[in-house]
């Protein structure tokens, strides 16, 4: 009996790691030659997404992912990349606020206010790319985060017709971000999950228009 338990256990976890494997390769392959680390080379667009994080770690350490978000779209908007900045995350309460705080700190790095526009219903990656073509009517986009980040983004942006295109943050060192990667490999299982599922962002809304 003990050894069937531990047959059909083992039969499970390679199921598991080949669907994770399958996940990951579809959703890298679609975002293949459609992200970008030189900026020299990256396609311009009207709007850039950044995709939200919290400002701080747990242990209210900065939270390295934010700051070199921040840092990339800066970069992008100064040499003419993009010319307007929607910021997408979550504002699930009075006391986290993701696209004020992004705003705050976009602006004091010398971007101009009257370009950035907030999304508060950025609670997902799927939220952020769908309301950014049906909420703000967007048909292209550069989506502003790190590269395991953006080829998801897109990957989802071509499920719901947005053509998207991806700048790589800088990326945090292994040590760091193992945790992040491990829950990256079950996020994109679960994008297909929803796919499968129809699942819709959390909010609609009125249309935003962007200039």
């Amino acid at each position: 009996m003990l050894k069937k338990i531990l047959k059909i256990s083992s039969l499970l976890l390679l199921a598991l790691i080949l669907i994770i494997f399958i996940c990951n390769s579809i959703i890298s392959s679609t975002a293949e030659d459609k992200t970008y680390t030189d900026i020299s080379s990256i396609p311009s667009n009207r709007v850039g997404l950044v995709l939200g994080t919290s400002n701080r770690l747990t242990d209210g350490s900065p939270n390295p992912y934010y700051t070199y978000r921040i840092n990339a779209t800066k970069a992008l908007y100064n040499v003419g990349k993009i010319k307007f900045i929607l910021v997408s995350g979550d504002n699930g309460s009075i006391y986290y606020n993701e696209p004020d705080t992004f705003k705050k700190d976009l602006v004091d790095a010398g971007i101009p206010e009257k370009v950035i526009f907030l999304d508060y219903a950025g609670f997902r990656t799927l939220d952020s790319m769908f309301r950014a073509k049906f909420i703000f009517g967007l048909d292209d986009v550069t989506v502003i985060s790190q590269k395991f980040h953006n080829e998801r983004a897109i990957y989802i942006a071509k499920q719901k017709g947005l053509n998207a295109i991806g700048y790589n943050a800088k990326d945090v060192s292994t040590s760091q971000g193992l945790k992040v990667q491990i829950r990256e490999y079950l996020a994109r299982v679960k994008v297909f999950i929803d796919m499968a599922l129809n699942t819709q962002p959390k909010f609609y809304g009125t249309t935003i228009e962007i200039k």
